[in-house]
């Protein structure tokens, strides 16, 4: 799949800019650099010049001028891919960048596929897989939340978690191997109660870097938040008031929304994907009903449920209603918010606060009066949607995945620790437990990459942008 020998080059910047570059990595970058590229002080020869030197010069074609750049050098293995590499700094013009490109590759570069010069970089040890599929997230990353997640994983954070069980399970199968070396002499080289304990313990890591997944996943594609309740409670109102814009269309008639409206925004450094949903009511209106299931599915979905009540509905309305959504949740922890809205038809304080004292909360749960109308109280409740994703794990040091390939992964390395565990209690033979223990290193390898595939390869790295 790597194409070695080669040198490959390709746009490293999105269209559009006053200035891009162009990248250009493998064992020819200099010579196929050098014939194109006339630096203004003759005396330079670029494979001469220290790593990371930037110089001066023009692109040219034969006699012709294409574009003054600015030309970098990287010497292997101090680069980006772990190669030789020159980056071209030109001008922004289509024309310009297509030009520079035809050059390189009319003097011996090839164009590079997506990801081709992460894959290098992976391939010759300049980050391992995870740090690699950061990449992406980093160029992906749209809120500071998501950047701040891509950026640790990219540094190492991830990965250390992951070395640190790999190296704990081959010391541990290593001495489950040595008793099998020298069984004829009934040797053991390890205590089996402090074997469970050590499995336990990788295993439990194991399970809470899994369970980190929900929030690393809501974190990278925007944490949903489906906003629900009965027809006309101001739903539709309050989306439009949280995104700032007419998004979604509001009507007095009961059952406008037929199908669900989503948008994001970022607050606090966070994105969300808010979620209008069609009104929960009984209904004969085919069209309508189907709203209603899609209603449903996404409040499964969802980490967090805004149920839109009014300030005129009982308060034993909003408890039915709220145990409704309760129950739909299931034992799946989510946060749900109820909203008592159009405060402005009742806004005296003490009125609030006897129908606030009726209302049924559990933990993980908020109540907020609003006018989604009058824009009231959308401070607090942007403030409790902080509080929903646990803020406090992202400063801190945990280690938050947010990756499906290192979810399923850690999934199959914790049922492998379960059947080691099952077999230490039980004794069955040792060359049975090992087995186990050798499946969860396997699978703990294929995280970082240290056992792999060109399948594996190609699945991550076709969807990179060309040029990283």
């Amino acid at each position: 799949m790597i194409r070695k020998g080669e040198t490959i080059c390709a746009p490293a910047t999105a269209t559009g800019g006053a200035i891009s570059i162009v990248r250009v990595s493998g064992p020819k970058s200099f010579d196929i650099c050098e014939k194109i590229f006339r630096p203004f002080n003759s005396n330079i020869v670029l494979r001469e010049q220290k790593g990371h030197t930037v110089i001066y010069g023009e692109i040219y074609e034969r006699d012709e001028i294409i574009d003054d750049v600015l030309l970098t050098v990287f010497h292997k293995p101090h680069s980006y891919t772990g190669e030789d590499s020159v980056e071209i700094s030109c001008h922004g013009s289509p024309y310009i960048i297509r030009k520079v490109l035809e050059l390189l590759i009319n003097n011996g570069a090839v164009p590079a596929r997506p990801g081709e010069f992460t894959m290098r970089a992976f391939m010759n040890g300049k980050m391992d897989l995870s740090q690699a599929e950061a990449v992406a997230d980093l160029v992906a990353s749209s809120s500071e939340a998501s950047h701040r997640l891509a950026v640790h994983q990219m540094r190492g954070g991830f990965s250390e978690e992951i070395m640190k069980l790999r190296q704990e399970l081959l010391h541990f199968t290593s001495l489950i191997e040595l008793e099998l070396d020298f069984g004829e002499e009934d040797v053991e080289f390890a205590d089996r109660s402090e074997l469970l304990n050590i499995v336990r313990r990788i295993k439990d890591l194991a399970d809470r870097l899994a369970s980190s997944f929900r929030l690393g996943n809501a974190i990278k594609n925007g944490v949903p938040v489906v906003i629900v309740g009965k027809p006309n409670s101001g739903k539709s109102t309050l989306l439009n008031a949280l995104l700032m814009e007419e998004r979604a269309i509001v009507s007095d008639i009961p059952g406008t929304t037929r199908d669900f409206i989503e948008d994001t925004i970022v607050i606090d450094g966070i994105e969300y994907r808010f979620i209008d949903t069609a009104g929960l009511r009984e209904t004969s209106d085919a069209v309508e009903l189907l709203g209603i299931k899609k209603t449903l599915e996404k409040i499964k979905q969802a980490s967090v449920i805004l149920l839109v009540d009014e300030i005129t509905d009982s308060a034993e309305t909003i408890n039915r209603r709220a145990d409704y959504l309760r129950k739909l949740a299931g034992n799946d922890l989510k946060k749900l918010i109820i909203l008592i809205n159009k405060t402005d038809l009742k806004p005296e304080e003490a009125f609030k606060e006897e129908l606030s004292k009726s209302i049924k909360l559990y933990d993980n749960e908020s109540l907020l009066f609003i006018s989604a109308k009058g824009k009231a109280g959308l401070d607090e409740l942007r403030k409790k949607l902080g509080e929903a994703i646990e803020k406090k794990l992202l400063s801190s040091e945990d280690v938050i995945i947010s990756n499906i390939r290192h979810y399923e992964a850690l999934l199959k390395v914790s049922e492998s620790l379960v059947r080691v565990e099952e077999g230490l209690l039980s004794g069955i033979p040792e060359d049975l437990i090992a087995m186990d223990i050798r499946q969860a290193i396997h699978y703990l390898g294929e995280i970082t990459g240290e056992i792999t595939s060109d399948e594996i390869l190609g699945n991550i790295f076709k969807n990179f942008c060309i040029g990283k």
